[in-house]
């Protein structure tokens, strides 16, 4: 994965290694890494993330299955370290409250130039063994999360959602598709469309619980308002095979390659780096379109 050069918009730390001002200094943008406090016991705090993205000059989108990160990202940034964040819209988090968005972009502040991701819920009660080996981290998450979907019984959006919907077209965020399953990405890309929301991203649509492969994505993903995130960790774990990985990499429009990490029992980040550049060569994929997976459509999806 490329890095950036150091230019002069940039601040020397102690050690004398340059960090980026904004991320469009930086040599790319993940998307989606999980850092401690988190439903699950994660390998990094937000700033010791930030830390390492910054020694690898990139920028990381914090993410936290029990709400928000905004306030972490913000502090992290406050320590001059490359992060923004996200919140999940969970019900332990509120659910569909547009005041828990409201507050989460306050948090999140001005100063980073980028998006607040908005993911709709991730804990939706539908039958999935992960293939991940997970700690929860607090003794009232042993039972798990109450579960929350995006449709009703009827598998029709609910109002509520389309409710934020609405109010994202006048916010400073990207709405995600969070574990919605396959037809109900579909209804939210429709209603996307009707409302003309001007980001709504896939969130990881190889993993099980959407399973859509990149023969749906060329239909779902068509609309110039769609992003689609294709993670690293749906390849590690099996979920989706290399041809498939390749294939939305090297053929979908609008494609943001994130890596879904910070798992203890799953690699850090520098060797994700190595395995994605490794993954990328594999993938036969040229050093623009690295580029633009990794930063140019990130950036064009989160700036403001």
């Amino acid at each position: 994965m490329a890095t950036a050069e150091p230019t002069e918009a940039t601040v020397q730390p102690a050690d004398g290694r340059p960090l980026p001002l904004s991320p469009r200094d930086a040599g790319f943008i993940d998307v989606h890494y999980h850092v401690g406090p988190d439903a699950y016991l994660r390998r990094h705090t937000a700033t010791t993330a930030g830390a390492l993205y910054a020694e690898h000059r990139g920028w990381v989108v914090l993410k936290n299955h029990l709400g928000s990160t905004a306030a972490q990202a913000w502090e992290a940034r406050q320590q001059g370290l490359p992060v923004s964040g996200s919140i999940v819209l969970n019900d332990l988090a509120g659910g569909f409250d547009p005041r828990a968005v409201e507050q989460a972009v306050i948090q999140h502040g001005e100063d980073s130039g980028l998006r607040l991701i908005v993911h709709l819920p991730t804990v939706t009660g539908r039958t999935h063994r992960s293939r991940l080996t997970r700690t929860p981290s607090h003794p009232l998450l042993g039972d798990g999360q109450r579960p929350l979907t995006v449709a009703d019984g009827s598998r029709r959006l609910r109002p509520e959602v389309r409710d934020i919907l609405r109010a994202a077209r006048d916010l400073p965020v990207v709405i995600s598709t969070g574990h919605a399953d396959a037809h109900e990405v579909r209804l939210l890309v429709d209603e996307a469309v009707r409302l003309g929301l001007p980001r709504l991203m896939l969130n990881q649509p190889a993993n099980p619980m959407t399973g859509l492969t990149c023969k749906d994505l060329v239909e779902v993903a068509a609309a110039e308002q769609v992003w689609t995130e294709q993670t690293a960790l749906t390849r590690l774990l099996g979920y989706q095979d290399e041809t498939d990985f390749a294939d939305v990499l090297s053929l979908l429009p609008r494609v943001v390659y994130s890596s879904d990490l910070g798992q203890p029992s799953q690699m850090d980040i520098e060797p994700w780096l190595e395995w994605s550049q490794e993954s990328f060569v594999r993938a036969r994929l040229t050093p623009e379109r690295i580029a633009e997976i990794t930063h140019t459509a990130p950036l064009e999806m989160l700036g403001l």
